[in-house]
């Protein structure tokens, strides 16, 4: 990946990407490791989402890497023999693949983003961790709240596995029957340490601008009486995600 660069490769068009596919070489060299029985790792150091769906079949696990700077290697080290247990999670979302995702220029966000797409290889805010985390029912301050109140959540996270670990809460709004609206939007996160076999809680406060979308009838972004779905989890998937329901009133 790069600007202006002199690149000549399927994929490629000078530093541009014109897919999101890893390079064949890269790819085939998977292939031929998985198929001479190895055990694969797949490090990917990109700086952008790539579409990893081949590589589910040549790989064993792959490890997010970015660009991990400096200490890097030893960051990955640490991972890789269990010296530090991952807590990260995917800031964007990684799609199966370029073919329904549009042109650049192509502003239109259906299918698109975790706010508008339903299909994707993994999702925005996904993260694996070496334990094993559930996410219990949400306690809500008030089921009904003003216009320009706070809601606060408790959300309690057990750790049901044999590692203290971390993990990362995650609360997302819809506005209820804003048909040209997102279908989520995160609107808070906080981490939360959970030694093994115990539960924490999480403690995440919703302000009145969480509940703020756009408005036809204000021509402009507003919070607006009437229902709206809260979501909560470890990811934007649906199947990670528990929900409630909030009303907002005058």
């Amino acid at each position: 990946e790069g600007e202006e660069m002199p690149v000549s490769f399927p994929g490629f068009k000078g530093g541009d990407r014109t897919d999101m596919e890893l390079p064949s070489v890269q790819r085939n060299c998977l292939k031929a490791l998985k198929e001479a029985g190895k055990t694969v790792i797949f490090i990917s150091c990109s700086g952008s989402a790539l579409a990893f769906e081949p590589e589910l079949e040549t790989t064993d696990a792959i490890l997010q890497a970015w660009y991990a700077g400096e200490s890097g290697g030893q960051a990955v080290a640490d991972v890789l023999f269990g010296d530090y247990n991952p807590s990260g999670k995917l800031p964007i979302t990684f799609y199966r693949n370029s073919d329904n995702l549009g042109d650049f220029e192509d502003y239109s966000m259906q299918g698109r983003t975790y706010r508008y797409a339903t299909d994707y290889l993994y999702p925005f805010g996904f993260g694996l961790s070496y334990t094993t985390f559930e996410i219990g029912k949400a306690k809500l301050s008030k089921s009904t709240i003003k216009a320009d109140e706070t809601l606060i959540m408790k959300i309690p996270v057990k750790n049901a596995g044999k590692r203290d670990g971390t993990e990362i809460v995650q609360v997302y709004v819809r506005k209820v029957n804003d048909i040209d609206g997102p279908l989520k939007t995160l609107r808070g996160y906080q981490r939360v340490e959970v030694p093994a076999g115990k539960t924490k809680q999480a403690n995440i406060e919703l302000p009145a601008s969480s509940f703020e979308f756009y408005d036809w009838e204000q021509m402009g972004i507003a919070v607006t009486p009437g229902e709206y779905v809260v979501y909560y989890g470890n990811s934007s998937d649906a199947k990670d995600l528990k929900k409630a329901k909030v009303a907002i009133k005058n």
